[in-house]
């Protein structure tokens, strides 16, 4: 019999999920996915070109808290779970749920999922959202770019438009930004990686998105995120650990599972962490991983003009997924507003609208920062609008991008900048070589 089955997603592992485990195979029929932590995602379908021919009529997407729902309707018999940087409590919780409505609850693991490169491939992931891992892959792309290679990233999915024509999406320039209209999340992890002159793939179909990538580049670096597991067979695996949330690695999913098969672990931020939080995440890395080399790296932080925020009131922007289901109530720009004198980080929850509103009743962790949300342009203006009516001496931009690219700020404004440094020895270039990936 045909089993039936649902698909728990974020417009990302979800997708990927569906592609390589159960597209084609007439022994399943995906009757619906699920939607959440991205706005405006559900109520929209898996589109039929991308979908195949077992689904002329696309795949409907739901939202997330229509589950039982769903399952009654269809009469689902397995529900699946593909989503990233959640803990294991809440994955639990949903398998307490499914289990209750007559359903089986499935993870499916790296081995089922994982394309093979005829390339080189190096993976780079996290334990959480917010470890450092962006700028450990440009450090990876400059060290492979220096011995000689053409590079080309594979960035973790962020397809928030129209599907089937971000199939395969490929950025070198800043025109081809806003060709496919990217959001300020696409932005920040994107043009990084066109400054440096890397080739940068992404969107929904990553069978095809490597075969195209394979075709321009000696070595692929896979950059995960959303702390999720890599897409593709890595010939070398690199995952980011964060000394300030030490236990995570022990209780978040999927993070977890790429600690314990990682050929290399980076504990970053260890100028900000203690000793003690250090050590601590150190013994659980091994007692995960035994004998695993282990990189402690510094992510410094500079800013444009420090005078900016000496002694004024000041906002302050951070990465919006780091804040947000990433869980930290800081980030870069919250540390240069302390270290260089502010003298008031001003809380912006007072003077939010729509959808920036909404994000703070969601997390409603997020302390005196603003999360630089911007999945389209309602909720561009939405960021912009805020900002305005915050009103501050000064703004503290601590985004990967220059946001003020994206949106024009009113008030005098100054940007954080962090890239890591590695501290002794092994650094990622010996664990490179000695890898192979590189001579």
């Amino acid at each position: 019999m045909v089993k039936k089955v649902i698909i728990m997603g974020a417009a990302g592992r979800d997708f990927h999920n569906f592609n390589t485990y159960f597209r084609g195979d007439d022994e399943y029929r995906v009757v619906a996915f699920t939607a959440t932590q991205i706005p405006d995602i559900s109520e929209r379908k898996y589109p039929a070109e991308l979908a195949g021919e077992l689904y002329p009529d696309g795949i409907p997407i739901e939202a997330e808290e229509d589950l039982p729902e769903l399952v009654d309707e269809y009469d689902v018999d397995q529900v699946v779970f593909s989503y990233s940087d959640v803990s294991n409590q809440y994955v639990m919780e949903r398998a307490s749920l499914v289990n209750s409505l007559g359903a089986d609850f499935k993870l499916l693991s790296p081995a089922h999922t994982s394309l093979e490169s005829s390339k080189p491939l190096v993976s780079i992931t996290a334990v959480r959202t917010g470890s450092g891992k962006s700028q450990t892959t440009r450090k990876v792309t400059d060290i492979l770019r220096d011995h000689g290679n053409v590079v080309a990233v594979i960035r973790h999915p962020m397809p928030y438009g129209d599907l089937a024509a971000q199939k395969v999406q490929r950025f070198k320039e800043y025109s081809d930004l806003d060709r496919h209209e990217c959001t300020i999340e696409e932005r920040e992890e994107y043009e990084p990686h066109i400054d440096r002159g890397n080739i940068v793939y992404a969107g929904v179909d990553y069978g095809a998105i490597l075969s195209q990538a394979e075709e321009e580049a000696d070595v692929i670096v896979w950059d995960g995120g959303n702390n999720d597991f890599s897409f593709y067979k890595s010939d070398f695996s690199i995952v980011l650990a964060d000394p300030l949330r030490a236990g995570h690695e022990m209780t978040y999913y999927p993070g977890n599972i790429s600690l314990r098969a990682a050929d290399s672990v980076v504990i970053n931020k260890v100028e900000t962490a203690t000793p003690d939080q250090v050590n601590k995440l150190r013994q659980s890395i091994y007692k995960l991983n035994p004998g695993v080399p282990i990189v402690e790296a510094a992510s410094p932080l500079s800013v444009d003009d420090p005078d900016l925020i000496r002694g004024k009131r000041v906002l302050v922007i951070e990465d919006g997924p780091t804040v947000t289901h990433g869980g930290m109530d800081l980030g870069a720009g919250t540390l240069a507003a302390r270290k260089f004198g502010a003298a008031e980080i001003i809380d912006p929850k007072p003077f939010a609208v729509d959808s920036i509103k909404e994000t703070y009743e969601k997390y409603d962790h997020i302390p005196e920062l603003l999360p630089a949300m911007g999945y389209g342009p309602d909720q561009v203006k939405d960021l912009k609008d805020t900002i305005d009516n915050v009103s501050p001496e000064a703004v503290v931009v601590g985004t990967p991008i220059d946001l003020r690219r994206i949106i024009e700020v009113d008030f005098p404004s100054t940007r954080v900048k962090y890239e890591i440094q590695e501290i002794g020895s092994p650094d990622l270039e010996e664990l490179l070589t000695t890898s192979g990936v590189i001579s």
